[in-house]
C-alpha cells in the first residue's frame, strides 16, 4: 500500500517539496529499490532465525520510516525514510510467501500464493484512491501517517497472534547465504521462473508511477480521479488472481504463466499502438490496462509457486531472491520510463519490451523442467 497510495500525491509533493516531478518519481523507484535489496537478506535469515522475529523487525521498521516520511522537511529525506520503510515493508512480502509455502503442499501452493495475492491486492486497489482523497483534504503527509499507524497495528497483532512457522537452521553467515544463492541462480529453472515473473508483474509500477501525469498533464482530467482510475487497473490484478486460484486446480502452473503473460503483452502492444495513432484517452486507457494487469495478476502466483518449489529446503531464500528479482526489475522498469518526454509512451515501451522477454525466460524455465526428469 504504502506505494500506491503516495501515486496520486506525487504532484502535489512535488510543489510542497519545490522539486521537480521527475526527481519526486524517484520515491517510487528507491521504495522499489528497498523491496528488492531488503528482501535478499529477510528470506535467509529467516530460514536460519524464523519467520516470526524478522517479521517483527521489518514491521518495527515500516513503522518508523513512515513517520519519518510523513515529517520530511525536503526530497533527500523523504528519500531516505522511504528507503528504511521499504526495508521494513519487504519483510511482508518475502516472509508471507515463505509462510504460505511452509504451511501448504507444493500442489496447492499456486492456489493458496493466488489466494494470498489477492488478499494483498486488496488494498493496492484501494489505496491510490483513499490516498488521493487524504492529500486533497488533508495534504499528501497524512498518507504517511496513516501508513504508520497501519504498521504498528500491524506490528502488534503479528507478536500478539502469529506462531513460528518454521524450524530455524540457526546457520548464519556469508557463506552459507551465498552458496544458497549460488545454488539457486544456477538453476535454469529458478531464474526463468523469478525474471520472467519479475518482468511480467512489476513492468506495470512503470505505468503506475506515469498515471498522475498522463492522467493529468495529457488526458487533462482532475486530480481527484487520478486515485480512482490508478485504483482500478490495480483491481485487475486482483481478477488475474481470482483467475489463477480457480484454475490452478485443472491447469498446470507452467501454462497459467503462458496464458497470463501472452494476454498482458497483448494488451500492451495494443495501448502503443493507440498512443502512437494519437487516439489515447480515458476509458481505452483503463480498459486495455485492465487487461494487462489481469494478465499479471494471473502469472503472479503461478511464476512464484513455481520458483520457490524448485528447492524446499530453501523456501525463505527462493521467495527472497524471487522478490529482490520482481522489485528490481519494477525499479529499472520504472527508472527506463522517466527518461523518456512522453510518460505514455515511454511506459508502455518498456511494458512491451518487459513482457515480451518475460516470454522468452519462460520458455527456458519451461524446458529446463521438462528436461529435469529425463536428465535424473
Amino acid at each position: 500500500m504504502a506505494m500506491h497510495m503516495f501515486v496520486p500525491a506525487l504532484p502535489a509533493a512535488a510543489r510542497g517539496l519545490g522539486t521537480t516531478a521527475g526527481e519526486m518519481q524517484m520515491a517510487i523507484s528507491i521504495y522499489i529499490t528497498g523491496l528488492a535489496l531488503g528482501q535478499l537478506f529477510y528470506g535467509p535469515l529467516s530460514d536460519a532465525l524464523g519467520r516470526r522475529p524478522m517479521l517483527i523487525v521489518g514491521l518495527s521498521l515500516y513503522a518508523v520510516g513512515s513517520v519519518a516520511a510523513g515529517v520530511a522537511p525536503g526530497l533527500r529525506t523523504l528519500l531516505a525514510a522511504r528507503l528504511v520503510q521499504a526495508l521494513g515493508g519487504c519483510a511482508g512480502l518475502a516472509l508471507g510467501r515463505a509462510i504460505v509455502r511452509d504451511t501448504t503442499h507444493a500442489d496447492s501452493a499456486v492456489r493458496q500464493l493466488a489466494l494470498l495475492n489477492l488478499m494483498i491486492l486488496i488494498g493496492p486497489g484501494l489505496a491510490p484512491m483513499v490516498g488521493g482523497a487524504l492529500s486533497a483534504s488533508f495534504g499528501w503527509r497524512s498518507i504517511f501517517l496513516l501508513l504508520a499507524v497501519g504498521g504498528a497495528i500491524t506490528l502488534w497483532f503479528t507478536w500478539r497472534l502469529l506462531p513460528e512457522t518454521w524450524a530455524p537452521s540457526g546457520r548464519l553467515g556469508v557463506k552459507p547465504l551465498l552458496r544458497d544463492y549460488r545454488e539457486l541462480l544456477s538453476s535454469p529453472r529458478f531464474t526463468g521462473f523469478a525474471l520472467g515473473g519479475g518482468s511480467a508483474t512489476t513492468c506495470v509500477y512503470a505505468f503506475l508511477a506515469a498515471v498522475p501525469f498522463i492522467f493529468v498533464n495529457e488526458l487533462h482530467q482532475p486530480v481527484q480521479l487520478v486515485g480512482l482510475y490508478a485504483g482500478l487497473m490495480v483491481l485487475g490484478m486482483a481478477v488475474g488472481n481470482a483467475l489463477t486460484s480457480r484454475l490452478s486446480r485443472t491447469i498446470p502452473a507452467g501454462r497459467l504463466v503462458r496464458i497470463g503473460n501472452t494476454l498482458s503483452l497483448a494488451a500492451a502492444i495494443v495501448l502503443l499502438a493507440i498512443v502512437l495513432l494519437g487516439r489515447l484517452d480515458v476509458m481505452n486507457t483503463i480498459g486495455v490496462m485492465l487487461f494487462f494487469t489481469c494478465g499479471s495478476g494471473m502469472t503472479s502466483p503461478a511464476a512464484l509457486a513455481k520458483a520457490i518449489s524448485v528447492e524446499p529446503r530453501l523456501v525463505g531464500a527462493a521467495a527472497g531472491l524471487y522478490g529482490c528479482a520482481q522489485m528490481g526489475i519494477g525499479a529499472i522498469c520504472t527508472a527506463l520510463a522517466a527518461l523518456g518526454h512522453d510518460p505514455a509512451l515511454s511506459a508502455l515501451t518498456v511494458m512491451v519490451t518487459a513482457t515480451a522477454l518475460s516470454q522468452v525466460a519462460f520458455t527456458v524455465a519451461l524446458r529446463s523442467e521438462r528436461l529435469a526428469p529425463a536428465a535424473a
